[in-house]
């Protein structure tokens, strides 16, 4: 499946003439598109569930829950689009008495216009075709064209086929979304100057490459990429001496979860030297079963990452074989061992994300030991604590807040909760901006601040007039209002 040039580009040019349709429609318009898209999911999710688990391997239950996780993604966004805040509404009325005098400004968030969304190959349905990207894009107003994952395209067809079919029995303007497939045409969806914004989820190689595409073009555009993540858990002394065997479990839990396959697998754990908690570990991960991986490429990758890291000195596996043939048996369960002196020795190296269900296990001697290794651990989507009560890890949390976007007390990573206050990206490399691909802030990534200056009422947007007709949240002359 491989979409033609010509194509591509009938399809950006009918994405563009959607752009001003779709950003004219009020929010209760473009909130009927979204659950229309969402009710259809959950009708077939059936047939769905089938073909993604033909391509996928991940399993009928994983993914009837990420169907339910899509169609309710869309729905979050459907909230937010018709509860108001996402404009980012603020007035300034006129001062003269001010210095200068101050003329009237009034600003909001408009739409940027068709975006690109490259779908992932771990979410199938979160981070595909109708995915957080392509709902965030769709309620703000911007036409979507999703790039299909090579490891479900009969998957991405039929989810497109249903999207398409939704959206023109909701009444949503022609060419709000399409499909498009192959690496050219990814490539080149990028670089169509119809394009305004690209949303990425995959592999630090892949994103860095179309990001570069998008910001060398003449007409530079965001790239928002989620890129590669390893996510730092820290456990203290303490936490290990009251409930270390609870967090030997939980740990080898998440780390194998979905055969290692998640953005946010805490992928380095350090432990304080002297404990015995590596071997715990290494016995809760007895006996867990090998996982099939998502695609032969994917399979074929992991056992040269552990071999890569197995292969490095003062590293040890205490858990699992580094010689493996994932894609005839699935990928099973390792762990390796090595200490923070090492790590800051050998950083290149050691700190090497490897997708799949292992986690690298480093040892600290002193909280300074420990700092200095965490400032070497490249940005991340999330970073975990587990500390006791009364234990003074203030300056700890500091440095995790400055290494992620999401930091964790107590729990794991894996698992991201669909709703207004989550945060999923962080410093590069887990992500090439600021902003989060899920929650509803995620719409803030496809749109652009717009100020108004002495405009009459009348050639206002609605929710600019000084009558607020919409009734949408409002700072006004420094006062947040609700309505």
């Amino acid at each position: 499946m491989q979409t033609a040039t010509q194509e591509l580009q009938d399809l950006t040019a009918a994405a563009h003439a959607a752009a001003g349709p779709a950003a004219a429609a009020s929010d209760v318009e473009r909130a009927s598109w979204l659950l229309a898209i969402a009710d259809a999911l959950d009708a077939n999710v059936t047939e769905l569930v089938a073909i993604a688990d033909s391509e996928s391997r991940l399993g009928p239950v994983r993914l009837t829950g990420e169907v339910a996780r899509t169609s309710g993604q869309l729905r979050l966004f459907a909230r937010v689009v018709t509860e108001g805040s996402y404009l980012e509404v603020v007035i300034d009325h006129a001062n003269p008495d001010s210095t200068p005098p101050s003329p009237e400004l009034r600003r909001m968030l408009h739409p940027v216009g068709p975006v690109a969304v490259f779908s992932a190959s771990n979410f199938p349905f979160a981070f595909s075709v109708a995915g957080g990207d392509t709902a965030s894009a769709l309620a703000v107003g911007c036409p979507v064209i999703v790039k299909a994952h090579s490891g479900h395209l009969e998957l991405s067809k039929r989810t497109a086929e249903i999207v398409t079919q939704a959206l023109h029995d909701a009444g949503a303007p022609e060419g709000l979304f399409a499909l498009v497939a192959g690496r050219e045409a990814g490539t080149a969806l990028v670089q169509d100057p119809f394009i305004k914004a690209v949303g990425f989820t995959g592999s630090i190689p892949g994103g860095r490459a179309l990001f570069d595409l998008a910001v060398s073009r003449p007409e530079p555009i965001p790239f928002y990429g989620e890129l590669g993540s390893l996510n730092p858990v820290v456990i203290t002394a303490a936490a290990i001496a009251s409930r270390g065997g609870a967090l030997a479990a939980s740990l080898a839990a998440s780390f194998t979860m979905g055969a290692g396959q998640f953005c946010t697998k805490p992928g380095l754990v350090f432990i304080p030297a002297g404990t015995n908690f590596g071997a715990t570990v290494a016995a809760e991960c007895v006996g867990k079963a090998a996982a099939p991986m998502l695609t032969d490429r994917i399979a074929e990758a992991y056992p040269a990452g552990l071999a890569a890291l197995a292969a490095q000195p003062g590293v040890d596996v205490i858990s699992g074989s580094t010689e493996q043939n994932a894609e005839a048996d699935g990928a099973g369960a390792v762990v390796f061992s090595t200490t923070a002196a090492s790590v800051i020795a050998r950083p290149a190296e050691l700190l090497e994300e490897c997708f799949g269900p292992t986690t690298l296990l480093i040892e600290y001697r002193s909280e300074e030991e420990l700092a200095a290794a965490l400032a070497l651990v490249p940005g991340s989507l999330t970073a975990t604590v587990h500390a006791e009560d009364g234990e003074d890890i203030g300056a700890l949390v500091a440095q995790l807040t400055g290494l992620a976007g999401r930091v964790l007390f107590g729990g794991w990573p894996t698992g991201v909760s669909v709703n207004w206050a989550q945060q999923h990206g962080g410093p590069y490399p887990a992500t090439t901006s600021l902003f989060t691909s899920v929650g509803a802030t995620a719409v803030r990534r496809f749109q652009r601040p717009v100020a108004y200056q002495d405009a009459p009422d009348q050639f206002l947007p609605e929710a600019l007039r000084e009558a607020n007709p919409l009734g949408v949240p409002r700072r006004v002359d420094g006062v947040l209002r609700l309505a």
